[in-house]
């Protein structure tokens, strides 16, 4: 998980970076790192929404494929949700 760049010019940008917004230096970097690929089109954070909206999608199509179960004990959405605290059950 490591990055090791031995380019002087940089290590000089992340530096004045990290000066300017007052981030570290992997703050400044990852964010200039987001950008670089929004400009291009592919948006980490869109990947991490469309990511979970898939796994919940295979969950839903996994739990509607069992339709001999007559007795689920989720059937709505307030299923999902403790009734006197809201909290996940």
């Amino acid at each position: 998980m490591g990055l090791n760049i031995k380019n002087p010019r940089v290590h000089d940008l992340a530096k004045e970076a990290a000066r300017i917004t007052g981030k570290s230096q992997t703050g400044a970097i990852e964010e200039a790192l987001e950008g670089l690929l929004r400009a291009y089109g592919a948006d980490p954070a869109e990947a991490r929404v469309a990511e979970k909206i898939d796994a919940v999608n295979g969950l839903v199509v996994d739990y509607l494929a069992d339709a001999g179960d007559d007795n689920r004990e989720i059937t709505t959405v307030d299923d999902l949700y403790e009734g006197t605290t809201g909290l996940p059950r």
